[in-house]
Parts: C-alpha cells; structure tokens; sequence
C-alpha cells in the first residue's frame, strides 16, 4: 500500500485546512485508514480513523475536525476546522491492511497565533 498526503500548509488561528491521502496498491480490505499527527519533540498520536463506516476522534479535535473515506477512490480526507496553533505538526496518513502498518510520507500544517 502507498499512501500520498497533501493539503497542508500555514493558516492563521480560527482558520481551516482540507488533507487528502491517495492510497494506492493493494488497497483491497484497508481497514482502518486514518490521520495521525507529530508535534516536534512529541510522540505520534491519533487525530482520526475510519472503519467500516464509523469514526473515532482525538478528544482535542472532536468538533473540529471531519474525517471521511472515499471508497470508490481510495481516498481519505481531514477537514480542519477552528486550527488552533497547537494542532501544528506533521500529519501522517495511516491504513492497515492484513494487520500491517502503512504510513505515507507526512504533510505540515502550520497554525500561527
């Protein structure tokens, strides 16, 4: 499985951001496929999944965030809404497939004050 991200950038406070991840390859049985984030000298944690059709959120992003799967494209998406400057990291997007970890390549989002 191959995964691409993009969509990050740098956006003011209260501003929003749109990322998409392009999977590709042996993408039959993905299952979950989602986003996870690094913040600099943090470890990597989960923003959002989606699996067979429900989704589970990190509390900091519940209300903020929309996660939603493209079956048809194999694609994934993250709608940021409301950035705060602590949602600034590198986003990675994440599928498992046969109990295997993929991980693409990790895009930056910048939330400035």
């Amino acid at each position: 499985v191959q995964l691409q991200a993009s969509g990050g950038g740098l956006v003011q406070a209260g501003g929003s951001l749109r990322l998409s991840c392009a999977a590709s390859g042996s993408v039959f049985g993905i299952n979950p496929l989602g986003w996870y984030r690094q913040a600099p000298g943090k470890q990597r944690e989960l923003v959002a999944v989606v699996a067979r059709g429900s989704t589970n959120y990190a509390d900091s992003v519940k209300g903020r965030f929309t996660i939603s799967r493209d079956y048809i494209k194999n694609m994934v998406y993250l709608q940021m809404n409301s950035l705060k400057p602590e949602d600034t990291a590198v986003y990675y997007c994440n599928a498992v497939n046969n109990r295997r970890d993929y991980w693409g390549q990790g895009t930056q989002v910048t939330v400035s004050s």
